[in-house]
């Protein structure tokens, strides 16, 4: 499997399949794109799996699990 392109990644849950590069807002583009909007808008942050913010140009790894919550004000 090591000449795989693609990570599987995880975002609110679900599998999606994101090329080895992929950054964490490059993956949430994939997944949808309003949720991809409402980050770069900044009324959505992302957390990795133990709840702590991850930037939306951090690269990505096999297994990675994002999850996108509301910002509040």
């Amino acid at each position: 499997m090591s000449g795989d392109p693609t990570l599987r990644v995880y975002v609110d849950a679900n599998p999606i399949d994101v090329p080895k590069s992929a950054t964490v807002i490059e993956a949430l583009e994939v997944a949808n794109p309003e949720i991809a909007s409402s980050v770069r808008a900044g009324t959505s942050r992302v957390t990795d799996s133990r709840g702590l913010p991850i930037a939306p140009d951090t690269l990505l790894h096999g297994g990675a699990i994002l999850r996108v919550v509301s910002v509040r004000p």
